[in-house]
């Protein structure tokens, strides 16, 4: 695969989100969490969300646990 491929791909993998509010972020985030998803920790350092949000948001304290590290 040539280089302008992979960029555009990539282009296209990360344009998912074109307007994303705080709310939609954490919901975006339980639901990327329940699947064990890695773009996770991307919408998590952006938007600076705590572990409150995401568990009054429905996610595992499991889960939370796991991302811990990127929490404030």
């Amino acid at each position: 695969m040539g280089k302008a491929k992979k960029r555009s791909l990539h282009l296209g993998i990360n344009d998912r989100f074109s307007r994303l509010s705080r709310e939609e972020a954490v919901k975006t985030v339980v639901e990327l969490l329940k699947k064990g998803d890695k773009d996770v920790y991307g919408l998590v350092t952006l938007f600076g969300l705590s572990a409150e949000e995401i568990l009054e948001a429905g996610a595992s304290y499991e889960s939370v646990v796991g991302i811990g590290s990127l929490l404030k």
